[in-house]
Protein backbone atom coordinates (compact mmCIF):
# COMPACT_ATOMS: atom_id res chain seq x y z
CA UNK A 1 0.00 0.00 0.00
CA UNK A 2 1.01 3.64 -0.92
CA UNK A 3 1.93 4.74 2.91
CA UNK A 4 4.01 1.89 3.26
CA UNK A 5 6.87 3.70 0.90
CA UNK A 6 6.24 6.70 2.63
CA UNK A 7 7.12 5.08 6.13
CA UNK A 8 9.71 3.22 4.67
CA UNK A 9 11.08 6.88 3.43
CA UNK A 10 10.79 8.20 6.86
CA UNK A 11 12.06 5.22 8.98
CA UNK A 12 9.55 2.40 9.58
CA UNK A 13 11.50 1.01 12.61
CA UNK A 14 13.13 3.61 13.96
CA UNK A 15 13.88 5.65 17.19
CA UNK A 16 10.51 7.28 17.09
CA UNK A 17 9.15 3.82 16.97
CA UNK A 18 10.42 2.28 19.57
CA UNK A 19 9.82 5.12 22.03
CA UNK A 20 6.14 6.04 21.18
CA UNK A 21 5.09 2.20 20.81
CA UNK A 22 6.94 1.66 24.52
CA UNK A 23 4.92 4.49 26.12
CA UNK A 24 1.79 3.64 24.71
CA UNK A 25 2.19 -0.22 26.21
CA UNK A 26 3.32 1.39 29.75
CA UNK A 27 -0.09 1.80 29.87
CA UNK A 28 -1.64 -1.48 29.21
CA UNK A 29 -0.58 -3.01 32.12
CA UNK A 30 -3.17 -0.88 34.11
CA UNK A 31 -5.86 -1.68 31.89
CA UNK A 32 -5.29 -5.17 33.16
CA UNK A 33 -5.49 -4.65 36.79
CA UNK A 34 -8.58 -2.42 36.35
CA UNK A 35 -10.28 -5.05 34.47
CA UNK A 36 -9.34 -7.96 37.03
CA UNK A 37 -9.11 -5.55 39.81
CA UNK A 38 -12.40 -7.35 40.91
CA UNK A 39 -10.91 -10.28 41.83
CA UNK A 40 -9.36 -8.29 44.97
CA UNK A 41 -12.20 -4.91 45.50
CA UNK A 42 -15.00 -7.51 45.37
CA UNK A 43 -13.62 -9.85 47.18
CA UNK A 44 -16.52 -11.72 49.02
CA UNK A 45 -14.38 -12.90 52.60
CA UNK A 46 -16.19 -15.59 54.85
CA UNK A 47 -18.08 -14.38 57.28
CA UNK A 48 -21.30 -14.63 59.75
CA UNK A 49 -24.15 -13.13 62.07
CA UNK A 50 -23.03 -10.53 64.64
CA UNK A 51 -23.99 -11.84 67.99
CA UNK A 52 -26.82 -10.23 69.36
CA UNK A 53 -26.90 -6.61 70.93
CA UNK A 54 -27.26 -7.91 74.80
CA UNK A 55 -24.59 -10.99 74.59
CA UNK A 56 -21.80 -8.39 72.32
CA UNK A 57 -21.84 -6.19 75.46
CA UNK A 58 -21.80 -8.98 77.98
CA UNK A 59 -18.57 -10.42 79.49
CA UNK A 60 -19.19 -13.53 77.01
CA UNK A 61 -16.03 -14.65 75.02
CA UNK A 62 -16.48 -14.19 70.93
CA UNK A 63 -16.24 -17.61 70.83
CA UNK A 64 -19.34 -18.57 73.34
CA UNK A 65 -21.10 -15.86 71.96
CA UNK A 66 -21.08 -17.27 67.94
CA UNK A 67 -21.61 -20.72 69.45
CA UNK A 68 -24.87 -19.47 71.18
CA UNK A 69 -25.66 -17.31 68.02
CA UNK A 70 -24.84 -18.71 64.57
CA UNK A 71 -25.60 -22.10 63.69
CA UNK A 72 -23.77 -24.70 61.67
CA UNK A 73 -23.75 -25.67 58.07
CA UNK A 74 -23.22 -29.07 56.59
CA UNK A 75 -19.86 -28.55 56.20
CA UNK A 76 -19.47 -27.74 59.85
CA UNK A 77 -18.68 -23.79 59.12
CA UNK A 78 -21.31 -21.02 60.87
CA UNK A 79 -23.72 -20.20 58.42
CA UNK A 80 -23.22 -17.41 56.75
CA UNK A 81 -26.99 -15.91 56.51
CA UNK A 82 -28.92 -16.92 59.26
CA UNK A 83 -28.30 -17.21 63.18
CA UNK A 84 -30.74 -18.34 65.79
CA UNK A 85 -33.64 -16.21 66.81
CA UNK A 86 -32.74 -16.32 70.61
CA UNK A 87 -29.82 -17.40 72.10
CA UNK A 88 -29.34 -21.14 72.92
CA UNK A 89 -27.82 -21.46 76.07
CA UNK A 90 -28.48 -25.12 76.21
CA UNK A 91 -25.38 -25.04 73.74
CA UNK A 92 -23.14 -24.05 76.42
CA UNK A 93 -23.26 -26.94 78.62
CA UNK A 94 -21.08 -29.30 79.21
CA UNK A 95 -22.35 -31.96 76.33
CA UNK A 96 -23.18 -29.20 74.10
CA UNK A 97 -19.43 -27.18 74.32
CA UNK A 98 -17.70 -30.87 73.61
CA UNK A 99 -19.59 -31.78 70.98
CA UNK A 100 -20.25 -28.48 69.24
CA UNK A 101 -19.08 -30.01 65.96
CA UNK A 102 -22.50 -31.84 66.08
CA UNK A 103 -24.83 -28.71 66.81
CA UNK A 104 -26.90 -30.25 63.90
CA UNK A 105 -27.16 -33.09 65.79
CA UNK A 106 -27.79 -31.47 68.87
CA UNK A 107 -30.47 -29.17 67.70
CA UNK A 108 -32.46 -32.09 65.02
CA UNK A 109 -34.58 -32.59 67.99
CA UNK A 110 -35.63 -28.96 68.82
CA UNK A 111 -37.77 -26.64 67.17
CA UNK A 112 -34.69 -23.72 66.93
CA UNK A 113 -36.42 -20.69 65.27
CA UNK A 114 -33.44 -19.04 62.54
CA UNK A 115 -33.88 -15.25 61.56
CA UNK A 116 -31.85 -13.06 59.26
CA UNK A 117 -28.80 -11.61 60.28
CA UNK A 118 -30.70 -8.41 61.24
CA UNK A 119 -27.01 -6.97 63.52
CA UNK A 120 -24.80 -7.30 60.81
CA UNK A 121 -22.08 -9.87 60.06
CA UNK A 122 -18.49 -10.44 61.26
CA UNK A 123 -15.83 -10.56 58.67
CA UNK A 124 -12.61 -12.69 58.67
CA UNK A 125 -10.72 -10.57 56.46
CA UNK A 126 -7.57 -12.79 55.52
CA UNK A 127 -6.71 -11.71 52.11
CA UNK A 128 -7.88 -8.31 52.50
CA UNK A 129 -8.17 -5.97 55.27
CA UNK A 130 -11.68 -4.49 53.40
CA UNK A 131 -13.82 -4.37 50.61
CA UNK A 132 -16.82 -3.24 49.50
CA UNK A 133 -18.12 -6.35 49.89
CA UNK A 134 -17.68 -5.36 53.94
CA UNK A 135 -17.95 -2.23 53.95
CA UNK A 136 -21.36 -1.80 52.62
CA UNK A 137 -22.33 -5.72 53.52
CA UNK A 138 -23.23 -7.23 50.09
CA UNK A 139 -23.72 -10.31 51.03
CA UNK A 140 -27.02 -12.85 51.33
CA UNK A 141 -29.79 -10.65 50.26
CA UNK A 142 -27.14 -8.43 48.65
CA UNK A 143 -24.96 -10.84 47.02
CA UNK A 144 -26.15 -10.28 43.49
CA UNK A 145 -24.80 -6.82 43.87
CA UNK A 146 -21.41 -8.20 43.64
CA UNK A 147 -21.47 -9.31 39.58
CA UNK A 148 -23.78 -6.05 39.20
CA UNK A 149 -20.74 -4.23 40.11
CA UNK A 150 -18.84 -6.23 37.18
CA UNK A 151 -21.53 -5.92 35.23
CA UNK A 152 -21.83 -2.05 35.14
CA UNK A 153 -18.18 -1.69 34.63
CA UNK A 154 -18.07 -3.94 31.70
CA UNK A 155 -21.28 -1.64 30.32
CA UNK A 156 -18.92 0.89 30.52
CA UNK A 157 -16.28 -0.66 28.14
CA UNK A 158 -19.16 -1.56 25.70
CA UNK A 159 -20.71 2.17 25.88
CA UNK A 160 -16.80 3.13 25.42
CA UNK A 161 -15.92 1.02 22.29
CA UNK A 162 -19.15 2.16 20.82
CA UNK A 163 -18.30 6.41 21.78
CA UNK A 164 -14.96 6.10 21.42
CA UNK A 165 -14.34 3.96 17.96
CA UNK A 166 -16.91 6.38 16.35
CA UNK A 167 -15.27 9.43 17.80
CA UNK A 168 -11.46 8.79 17.10
CA UNK A 169 -12.43 8.37 13.21
CA UNK A 170 -13.75 11.57 13.05
CA UNK A 171 -11.32 13.72 15.61
CA UNK A 172 -8.66 11.51 15.80
CA UNK A 173 -6.66 8.57 17.81
CA UNK A 174 -4.60 11.25 19.79
CA UNK A 175 -7.05 13.39 20.92
CA UNK A 176 -9.47 10.39 21.88
CA UNK A 177 -6.74 9.36 24.18
CA UNK A 178 -6.01 12.39 25.97
CA UNK A 179 -9.52 12.34 26.77
CA UNK A 180 -9.61 8.66 27.57
CA UNK A 181 -6.38 9.07 29.81
CA UNK A 182 -7.64 11.70 31.43
CA UNK A 183 -11.36 10.31 32.43
CA UNK A 184 -9.75 7.00 33.78
CA UNK A 185 -7.57 9.22 36.23
CA UNK A 186 -10.75 11.11 37.12
CA UNK A 187 -13.09 8.28 37.34
CA UNK A 188 -10.46 5.89 39.18
CA UNK A 189 -10.12 8.11 41.80
CA UNK A 190 -13.70 9.39 42.49
CA UNK A 191 -14.39 5.16 43.13
CA UNK A 192 -11.56 5.18 45.56
CA UNK A 193 -13.62 7.89 47.35
CA UNK A 194 -17.32 6.59 46.47
CA UNK A 195 -19.02 6.54 49.83
CA UNK A 196 -21.96 4.19 48.52
CA UNK A 197 -22.00 1.42 46.18
CA UNK A 198 -24.20 3.19 43.47
CA UNK A 199 -21.59 5.73 43.55
CA UNK A 200 -19.33 3.68 43.18
CA UNK A 201 -20.61 1.78 40.55
CA UNK A 202 -21.15 5.39 38.81
CA UNK A 203 -17.58 5.96 38.77
CA UNK A 204 -16.18 2.34 37.63
CA UNK A 205 -18.79 2.66 34.78
CA UNK A 206 -16.41 5.94 33.72
CA UNK A 207 -13.44 4.05 33.98
CA UNK A 208 -14.63 1.28 31.59
CA UNK A 209 -15.16 3.36 29.26
CA UNK A 210 -12.14 5.20 29.76
CA UNK A 211 -10.38 1.87 29.35
CA UNK A 212 -12.19 1.21 25.94
CA UNK A 213 -10.99 5.11 24.69
CA UNK A 214 -7.00 4.02 26.03
CA UNK A 215 -6.76 -0.10 24.84
CA UNK A 216 -8.59 1.04 21.04
CA UNK A 217 -6.51 3.98 20.38
CA UNK A 218 -3.34 2.96 21.67
CA UNK A 219 -3.74 -0.16 19.28
CA UNK A 220 -4.32 1.85 16.31
CA UNK A 221 -1.78 4.77 16.95
CA UNK A 222 0.81 1.63 17.40
CA UNK A 223 -0.32 -0.06 14.44
CA UNK A 224 -1.15 2.57 11.96
CA UNK A 225 3.04 3.39 12.65
CA UNK A 226 4.30 0.15 11.74
CA UNK A 227 5.43 -1.69 8.95
CA UNK A 228 3.63 -4.95 8.47
CA UNK A 229 6.95 -7.09 8.48
CA UNK A 230 7.10 -6.17 12.82
CA UNK A 231 3.51 -6.44 13.34
CA UNK A 232 3.48 -9.53 14.61
CA UNK A 233 5.89 -9.09 17.38
CA UNK A 234 4.83 -5.71 18.41
CA UNK A 235 1.44 -6.97 19.02
CA UNK A 236 2.43 -9.89 20.85
CA UNK A 237 4.56 -7.63 22.90
CA UNK A 238 1.28 -5.34 23.84
CA UNK A 239 -0.14 -8.57 24.84
CA UNK A 240 2.84 -9.17 26.69
CA UNK A 241 2.47 -6.21 28.52
CA UNK A 242 -1.44 -6.71 29.38
CA UNK A 243 0.30 -10.25 30.94
CA UNK A 244 2.41 -7.99 33.27
CA UNK A 245 -0.14 -6.17 33.99
CA UNK A 246 -1.45 -9.47 35.80
CA UNK A 247 1.43 -10.20 37.60
CA UNK A 248 2.05 -6.40 38.64
CA UNK A 249 -2.03 -6.73 40.30
CA UNK A 250 -1.02 -9.41 42.53
CA UNK A 251 2.13 -7.83 43.72
CA UNK A 252 -0.06 -4.08 44.18
CA UNK A 253 -2.71 -6.31 46.26
CA UNK A 254 -0.30 -7.98 48.35
CA UNK A 255 0.69 -4.75 49.81
CA UNK A 256 -1.84 -2.65 49.73
CA UNK A 257 -5.17 -5.00 51.01
CA UNK A 258 -7.66 -1.60 51.61
CA UNK A 259 -9.90 -1.60 48.66
CA UNK A 260 -10.04 2.36 48.66
CA UNK A 261 -5.91 2.87 48.49
CA UNK A 262 -5.32 -0.28 45.74
CA UNK A 263 -8.14 1.23 43.35
CA UNK A 264 -6.38 4.47 43.75
CA UNK A 265 -2.45 3.10 42.83
CA UNK A 266 -3.85 1.45 40.26
CA UNK A 267 -6.00 5.15 38.54
CA UNK A 268 -3.64 8.16 39.69
CA UNK A 269 -1.04 6.80 37.01
CA UNK A 270 -3.16 8.04 34.32
CA UNK A 271 -2.93 11.24 35.17
CA UNK A 272 1.48 11.00 34.43
CA UNK A 273 -0.23 9.05 31.04
CA UNK A 274 -2.10 11.77 30.09
CA UNK A 275 0.76 14.14 30.11
CA UNK A 276 3.15 11.76 28.33
CA UNK A 277 -0.33 11.93 25.78
CA UNK A 278 0.70 14.93 24.37
CA UNK A 279 3.75 13.91 22.95
CA UNK A 280 2.48 11.06 20.59
CA UNK A 281 2.42 12.04 17.29
CA UNK A 282 -1.22 11.81 15.58
CA UNK A 283 -1.25 8.78 13.06
CA UNK A 284 -0.45 10.35 9.30
CA UNK A 285 -2.01 7.47 7.90
CA UNK A 286 -5.41 8.82 9.54
CA UNK A 287 -4.73 12.21 8.50
CA UNK A 288 -4.53 11.20 5.13
CA UNK A 289 -8.09 9.28 5.02
CA UNK A 290 -9.27 12.02 6.61
CA UNK A 291 -8.65 14.65 4.08
CA UNK A 292 -5.76 16.26 6.16
CA UNK A 293 -2.65 15.99 4.51
CA UNK A 294 -0.84 19.04 5.51
CA UNK A 295 -0.48 17.85 8.81
CA UNK A 296 0.04 14.44 7.59
CA UNK A 297 3.07 15.52 5.79
CA UNK A 298 4.67 17.75 8.89
CA UNK A 299 3.94 14.19 10.84
CA UNK A 300 6.26 12.15 8.35
CA UNK A 301 8.64 14.99 8.33
CA UNK A 302 8.77 15.22 12.09
CA UNK A 303 9.23 11.65 12.14
CA UNK A 304 12.11 11.61 10.03
CA UNK A 305 13.79 14.06 11.90
CA UNK A 306 13.40 12.13 15.00
CA UNK A 307 14.52 9.28 13.17
CA UNK A 308 17.97 10.83 11.93
CA UNK A 309 16.50 10.85 8.17
CA UNK A 310 15.81 14.58 8.07
CA UNK A 311 17.21 14.88 4.43
CA UNK A 312 14.90 11.71 3.50
CA UNK A 313 11.41 13.57 5.12
CA UNK A 314 12.03 16.83 3.42
CA UNK A 315 11.22 14.92 0.06
CA UNK A 316 8.11 15.06 1.00
CA UNK A 317 5.64 16.94 -0.28
CA UNK A 318 2.27 17.28 -0.88
CA UNK A 319 3.08 16.24 -4.77
CA UNK A 320 4.74 13.09 -3.10
CA UNK A 321 1.62 12.06 -1.08
CA UNK A 322 -0.68 12.50 -3.95
CA UNK A 323 1.35 10.16 -6.23
CA UNK A 324 2.21 7.75 -3.53
CA UNK A 325 -1.96 7.63 -2.32
CA UNK A 326 -3.75 8.78 -4.74
CA UNK A 327 -5.86 6.02 -4.77
CA UNK A 328 -6.65 6.16 -0.90
CA UNK A 329 -7.49 9.56 -1.16
CA UNK A 330 -9.95 9.63 -4.01
CA UNK A 331 -11.84 6.93 -1.74
CA UNK A 332 -11.42 8.92 1.33
CA UNK A 333 -14.19 11.48 0.31
CA UNK A 334 -17.42 11.52 2.58
CA UNK A 335 -18.39 10.35 5.77
CA UNK A 336 -18.24 6.87 7.28
CA UNK A 337 -19.61 5.31 10.05
CA UNK A 338 -20.39 1.47 11.77
CA UNK A 339 -22.65 1.10 8.98
CA UNK A 340 -19.95 0.56 6.12
CA UNK A 341 -19.29 -2.43 8.47
CA UNK A 342 -22.06 -4.15 6.97
CA UNK A 343 -22.95 -2.77 3.59
CA UNK A 344 -20.57 -5.14 1.20
CA UNK A 345 -20.61 -8.97 1.10
CA UNK A 346 -16.65 -9.24 2.30
CA UNK A 347 -17.14 -6.50 4.90
CA UNK A 348 -20.34 -7.99 6.17
CA UNK A 349 -18.97 -11.34 6.11
CA UNK A 350 -15.84 -10.29 8.04
CA UNK A 351 -17.95 -8.45 10.78
CA UNK A 352 -20.05 -10.83 11.90
CA UNK A 353 -17.21 -13.73 12.27
CA UNK A 354 -15.21 -11.43 14.01
CA UNK A 355 -18.37 -10.18 15.77
CA UNK A 356 -18.19 -14.16 17.25
CA UNK A 357 -14.81 -14.63 17.92
CA UNK A 358 -14.38 -11.47 20.36
CA UNK A 359 -17.97 -12.33 21.97
CA UNK A 360 -17.12 -15.85 22.79
CA UNK A 361 -13.53 -14.89 23.56
CA UNK A 362 -14.49 -12.60 25.81
CA UNK A 363 -17.29 -14.16 27.44
CA UNK A 364 -15.17 -17.33 28.43
CA UNK A 365 -11.95 -15.69 29.48
CA UNK A 366 -13.50 -13.20 32.12
CA UNK A 367 -16.46 -16.55 33.05
CA UNK A 368 -12.75 -18.01 34.19
CA UNK A 369 -10.89 -15.40 35.24
CA UNK A 370 -13.45 -13.31 37.27
CA UNK A 371 -14.37 -16.22 39.84
CA UNK A 372 -11.00 -16.95 41.25
CA UNK A 373 -12.14 -18.12 44.78
CA UNK A 374 -13.90 -21.08 43.48
CA UNK A 375 -10.52 -22.95 42.71
CA UNK A 376 -10.11 -23.23 46.59
CA UNK A 377 -5.98 -21.57 45.88
CA UNK A 378 -4.43 -18.80 47.80
CA UNK A 379 -5.80 -15.77 45.72
CA UNK A 380 -2.82 -14.31 45.11
CA UNK A 381 -0.96 -17.18 43.91
CA UNK A 382 -4.10 -18.13 41.47
CA UNK A 383 -3.66 -14.80 39.85
CA UNK A 384 -0.06 -15.07 39.15
CA UNK A 385 -1.02 -18.37 38.12
CA UNK A 386 -3.24 -17.03 35.52
CA UNK A 387 -0.93 -14.73 34.72
CA UNK A 388 1.91 -16.70 34.30
CA UNK A 389 0.07 -19.00 31.87
CA UNK A 390 -0.24 -16.04 29.28
CA UNK A 391 3.93 -15.97 28.31
CA UNK A 392 3.94 -19.54 26.84
CA UNK A 393 0.41 -19.48 25.36
CA UNK A 394 1.37 -16.09 23.82
CA UNK A 395 4.74 -17.71 22.62
CA UNK A 396 2.68 -20.66 21.06
CA UNK A 397 0.44 -18.05 19.11
CA UNK A 398 2.97 -15.70 17.86
CA UNK A 399 4.99 -18.27 16.26
CA UNK A 400 1.40 -20.00 15.25
CA UNK A 401 0.56 -16.65 13.24
CA UNK A 402 3.98 -16.32 11.95
CA UNK A 403 4.08 -19.53 10.43
CA UNK A 404 0.39 -20.83 10.01
CA UNK A 405 -1.30 -17.62 9.26
CA UNK A 406 -3.90 -15.68 11.53
CA UNK A 407 -6.42 -17.50 10.84
CA UNK A 408 -5.20 -21.02 11.66
CA UNK A 409 -3.93 -19.65 14.98
CA UNK A 410 -7.80 -18.00 15.80
CA UNK A 411 -9.40 -21.15 14.73
CA UNK A 412 -7.06 -23.27 17.37
CA UNK A 413 -7.08 -21.49 19.76
CA UNK A 414 -10.65 -20.82 20.84
CA UNK A 415 -11.23 -24.41 19.63
CA UNK A 416 -8.77 -25.73 22.47
CA UNK A 417 -10.31 -23.44 24.57
CA UNK A 418 -13.30 -24.72 24.67
CA UNK A 419 -12.05 -28.37 24.91
CA UNK A 420 -10.30 -27.70 28.02
CA UNK A 421 -13.65 -26.16 29.21
CA UNK A 422 -15.68 -29.27 28.64
CA UNK A 423 -12.81 -31.12 29.64
CA UNK A 424 -13.98 -29.91 33.48
CA UNK A 425 -17.18 -31.38 33.01
CA UNK A 426 -15.93 -35.21 33.28
CA UNK A 427 -13.35 -34.35 36.54
CA UNK A 428 -14.96 -34.16 40.18
CA UNK A 429 -15.70 -31.09 41.89
CA UNK A 430 -13.50 -32.79 44.48
CA UNK A 431 -10.45 -32.51 42.10
CA UNK A 432 -9.73 -28.99 42.61
CA UNK A 433 -5.92 -29.51 40.93
CA UNK A 434 -6.58 -31.35 38.28
CA UNK A 435 -10.13 -28.67 37.84
CA UNK A 436 -7.43 -25.58 38.19
CA UNK A 437 -4.74 -27.02 35.95
CA UNK A 438 -7.51 -27.48 32.83
CA UNK A 439 -9.07 -23.87 33.74
CA UNK A 440 -5.58 -22.38 33.65
CA UNK A 441 -4.80 -24.22 30.43
CA UNK A 442 -8.43 -23.28 28.83
CA UNK A 443 -7.25 -19.68 30.40
CA UNK A 444 -4.11 -19.72 28.60
CA UNK A 445 -5.36 -20.43 25.39
CA UNK A 446 -8.11 -18.01 25.25
CA UNK A 447 -5.35 -15.27 26.22
CA UNK A 448 -3.69 -16.56 23.07
CA UNK A 449 -6.87 -15.85 21.12
CA UNK A 450 -7.47 -12.01 22.80
CA UNK A 451 -3.61 -11.80 21.72
CA UNK A 452 -4.43 -12.95 17.71
CA UNK A 453 -7.60 -10.82 17.86
CA UNK A 454 -6.50 -7.58 18.16
CA UNK A 455 -3.62 -8.15 15.38
CA UNK A 456 -6.05 -9.77 13.07
CA UNK A 457 -9.05 -7.61 13.30
CA UNK A 458 -6.79 -4.64 12.75
CA UNK A 459 -5.31 -6.50 9.81
CA UNK A 460 -8.70 -7.28 8.77
CA UNK A 461 -10.00 -3.82 8.79
CA UNK A 462 -9.39 -0.81 6.46
CA UNK A 463 -8.00 2.50 8.25
CA UNK A 464 -10.96 4.67 6.81
CA UNK A 465 -13.39 2.73 9.20
CA UNK A 466 -10.64 0.72 11.29
CA UNK A 467 -11.77 2.13 14.55
CA UNK A 468 -15.77 2.26 13.90
CA UNK A 469 -14.74 -1.79 13.32
CA UNK A 470 -12.37 -2.31 16.53
CA UNK A 471 -15.39 -0.42 18.68
CA UNK A 472 -17.62 -2.56 17.21
CA UNK A 473 -15.76 -5.96 18.33
CA UNK A 474 -14.75 -4.17 21.72
CA UNK A 475 -18.56 -3.72 22.14
CA UNK A 476 -19.30 -7.54 21.28
CA UNK A 477 -16.25 -8.45 23.83
CA UNK A 478 -17.83 -6.43 26.51
CA UNK A 479 -21.42 -7.79 25.71
CA UNK A 480 -19.56 -11.25 26.13
CA UNK A 481 -18.18 -9.91 29.40
CA UNK A 482 -21.21 -8.55 30.57
CA UNK A 483 -22.71 -11.70 30.56
CA UNK A 484 -20.10 -13.80 31.42
CA UNK A 485 -21.02 -13.21 35.49
CA UNK A 486 -24.44 -13.97 34.93
CA UNK A 487 -23.76 -17.19 33.34
CA UNK A 488 -21.99 -18.21 37.06
CA UNK A 489 -25.70 -17.87 38.39
CA UNK A 490 -26.78 -20.68 36.45
CA UNK A 491 -24.81 -23.37 38.58
CA UNK A 492 -27.12 -23.00 41.89
CA UNK A 493 -29.81 -24.65 39.74
CA UNK A 494 -27.35 -26.77 37.10
CA UNK A 495 -23.78 -27.12 38.49
CA UNK A 496 -22.60 -28.15 35.16
CA UNK A 497 -24.70 -25.55 33.26
CA UNK A 498 -21.65 -22.79 33.30
CA UNK A 499 -18.47 -25.30 32.22
CA UNK A 500 -20.97 -26.03 29.18
CA UNK A 501 -21.51 -22.48 28.05
CA UNK A 502 -18.26 -21.42 28.50
CA UNK A 503 -16.94 -24.33 26.56
CA UNK A 504 -19.56 -25.16 23.81
CA UNK A 505 -19.01 -20.82 22.86
CA UNK A 506 -15.58 -20.81 21.66
CA UNK A 507 -15.82 -24.10 19.43
CA UNK A 508 -18.72 -22.16 17.78
CA UNK A 509 -16.82 -19.34 17.51
CA UNK A 510 -14.13 -21.39 16.26
CA UNK A 511 -15.72 -22.58 13.41
CA UNK A 512 -16.58 -19.22 12.42
CA UNK A 513 -13.18 -17.61 11.61
CA UNK A 514 -12.34 -20.13 9.05
CA UNK A 515 -14.80 -18.08 7.23
CA UNK A 516 -12.11 -15.26 7.50
CA UNK A 517 -9.71 -14.49 5.09
CA UNK A 518 -5.72 -14.50 5.51
CA UNK A 519 -3.75 -11.77 6.25
CA UNK A 520 -0.62 -12.93 7.07
CA UNK A 521 2.07 -10.76 4.96
CA UNK A 522 -0.80 -8.58 3.55
CA UNK A 523 -0.06 -4.97 3.53
CA UNK A 524 -3.07 -2.95 5.62
CA UNK A 525 -5.58 -2.07 3.68
CA UNK A 526 -6.72 1.84 3.25
CA UNK A 527 -9.99 1.87 2.05
CA UNK A 528 -13.13 -0.39 1.91
CA UNK A 529 -12.59 -1.66 -1.95
CA UNK A 530 -9.06 -2.96 -0.90
CA UNK A 531 -10.99 -5.48 1.61
CA UNK A 532 -13.36 -6.15 -1.27
CA UNK A 533 -10.84 -6.82 -3.50
CA UNK A 534 -8.86 -8.87 -1.23
CA UNK A 535 -12.22 -10.97 -0.82
CA UNK A 536 -12.84 -11.73 -3.92
CA UNK A 537 -9.01 -12.41 -4.84
CA UNK A 538 -8.79 -8.87 -7.39
CA UNK A 539 -5.94 -7.97 -5.82
CA UNK A 540 -3.19 -6.61 -7.75
CA UNK A 541 0.06 -8.11 -8.74
CA UNK A 542 1.80 -5.19 -6.71
CA UNK A 543 0.01 -5.99 -3.94
CA UNK A 544 0.76 -10.07 -3.94
CA UNK A 545 4.34 -9.66 -4.91
CA UNK A 546 4.89 -7.21 -1.98
CA UNK A 547 2.99 -9.38 0.63
CA UNK A 548 5.58 -12.87 -0.34
CA UNK A 549 8.14 -10.12 0.65
CA UNK A 550 6.80 -8.99 3.46
CA UNK A 551 6.27 -12.63 4.05
CA UNK A 552 9.71 -13.61 4.01
CA UNK A 553 11.12 -10.30 5.46
CA UNK A 554 8.61 -11.39 8.80
CA UNK A 555 9.96 -15.28 8.46
CA UNK A 556 14.05 -14.06 8.76
CA UNK A 557 12.96 -11.51 11.32
CA UNK A 558 11.41 -14.27 13.58
CA UNK A 559 14.47 -16.66 13.38
CA UNK A 560 16.95 -13.93 14.03
CA UNK A 561 14.43 -13.45 17.13
CA UNK A 562 13.92 -16.95 18.23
Amino acid sequence: MGFGELLEQVGSTGRFQILQTTLLCIPVMLYASHNLLQNFVVLVPPHFCNAHTNLSQSQMSAEEALLVTVPLDQTGKPERCLHYAAPQWHLLTKNGSSSSGKEGDTNAGLDVDLQGCSDGWTYNMTHMKSTIISEWNLVCDQRSLKQMGQTVYMGGVLLGAVIFGGLSDRYGRRILLLISNLLMAVSGTCAAFSTTFPLFCLSRFGCGMAMSGVGLNTFSLIVEWIPTSVRTMVGTTTGYCYTVGQLLLALIAYFIRDWRWLTLAVSLPFFVFFLIAWWFHESSRWLVMSNNPEQAIKNLKSVAKFNGRKEEGEKIDMKRLQETMKKEMSCSQGTHSVLDLFRTPTMRRMTICLSAVWLSTSFAYYGLAMDLQKFGVDLYLIQVIFGVVDIPAKVVVVISMSYFGRRTSQCGALIIAGITVLINLLIPYDKQIARTCMAVLGKGCLAASFNCCYLYSGELFPTIIRQNGMGWVCMMARMGAMVAPMVLLTADYLPWLPDLIYGGAPILSGIAAIFLPETLGSPLPDTIQDVEDRGTGRSSKASRKEAIILQDTQADLLKQTA
